[in-house]
């Protein structure tokens, strides 16, 4: 049996922005939920509502709290394709959806010369999943459609799609690589690169 799916990702994107504020709170308060209390409390994430603080804040700091003590590191003063690619990584690590649909779709479309990614790719990938994953299967057209949305909106965040759909090769810098290499497997994996 698989293990369930992780599907709470539909707002936020890729949070680019929401880290660089993030990151700071946690290099001083060194407790997730402590960080969340402090955003919540003082809105530091700017949201219109108190449930949109509330689930932007959760949403943040539990991709943040996938990432090395290093990668945090290098969150703080990293170029915008670096905080794409760290941001990137961690949506992957975050939620199985999409760190499978990196290596399966989008990594290996690359590697085949495929020069594009639309969404008839994530369709398929996503009637393929529901043969092992009840939660899927039971998702509305609407959602489902929402998910597909935000997949690609963090793509194109991360530098790794064009609007029109072309694939872009990640161009990792020597730093964001040796974070990506210190996992087992490499999180390389989840990139249009042909390192290793």
């Amino acid at each position: 049996m698989s293990r369930r799916y992780a599907l709470s990702f539909t707002s936020g994107a890729l949070l680019l922005r929401e880290a660089v504020i993030v990151v700071p709170i946690f290099h001083r308060e060194r407790d997730w939920s402590r960080v969340r209390e402090v955003i919540e409390r003082d809105n530091l994430l700017q949201s219109r509502t108190h449930s949109s603080t509330v689930r932007l804040a959760r949403e943040t700091t539990q991709r943040l709290s996938v990432l090395s003590d290093d990668e945090l590191e290098l969150l703080v003063d990293a170029t915008s394709s670096e905080r794409g690619h760290v941001m990137w990584a961690a949506a992957c690590r975050r939620y199985d959806l999409i760190g499978e649909f990196a290596e399966e779709v989008l990594r290996e479309r690359f590697l085949l010369l495929a020069p594009s990614l639309h969404h008839d790719d994530f369709d398929s990938f996503i009637r393929g999943k529901t043969l092992w994953h009840d939660e899927i299967a039971d998702l509305k057209d609407s959602t489902l459609r929402k998910i597909r949305s935000n997949v690609f909106r963090m793509l194109l965040e991360a530098g790794l799609l064009t609007k029109r759909g072309g694939i872009e090769p990640a161009l990792l810098s020597s730093r964001v690589a040796e974070c990506l290499n210190q996992r087992t497997p490499s999180d390389i994996r989840f990139f249009p690169t042909r390192r290793a």
